[in-house]
């Protein structure tokens, strides 16, 4: 079981993108940072995180690029306008790796691991029994445990999922709630 107590900055937190730190589009994906929405908190939480964890890295399924619905340079400005807004609020991302293959099967999809071995091997300091991965699909809950991971199930978009599930330790109704239970700790 996963007590936030223990947490400390040797813990790495895996974080997905959207429907966690943004809204999601209901069928469709954010084309650009004009339709980048955070979630209320959700700056205010990555500073809690920043002062919690060691690396704070996301990782995404971003099967519009595979698409050709847009390009990798879209989904970069995407990335570095949400950073920016993040880091001026006092919290911080170390790494974002996405997957933009449209087959389920290809390694680096959620809920395959191969993002978070590119990550490990990237920060080598990654110990994925310290890492909390936080989601708000089942897949997101399945990369954690096949990596080896803590999960963390965030109700954002799928509220009616049934709890318990073998897959996620804990669940909260969003990524600021999750935030303000560490604070708490």
């Amino acid at each position: 079981m996963l007590d936030l107590s223990k947490i400390d900055k040797s813990w790495t937190l895996f974080l997905d993108r959207d429907g966690v730190i943004n809204e999601e589009k209901a069928e469709d994906y954010v084309y650009n940072y004009h339709e980048f929405i955070f979630y209320n908190g959700v700056p205010e939480a990555m500073k809690i995180f920043a002062g919690i964890f060691g690396p704070v890295i996301i990782t995404t399924n971003q099967r519009g690029v595979g698409k050709g619905l847009m390009t990798e340079h879209d989904l970069h400005e995407i990335h570095k306008n949400m950073v920016a807004d993040i880091t001026a609020a006092g919290g911080r991302i170390d790494k974002i790796y996405f997957a933009t293959s449209i087959y389920d099967n290809d390694p680096l999809r959620k809920p395959q691991t191969g993002m978070a071995l590119l990550a490990q091997n990237e920060f080598p300091q990654i110990d994925f029994s310290k890492s909390i991965m936080v989601g708000n699909n089942i897949s997101d809950m399945e990369f954690g445990r096949n990596a080896g991971m803590h999960t963390v199930f965030l109700k954002t978009t799928s509220p009616d999922t049934l709890l318990p599930h073998s897959a996620i330790d804990l669940a909260f109704e969003s990524l600021p709630d999750f935030a303000k239970a560490l604070h708490n700790k």
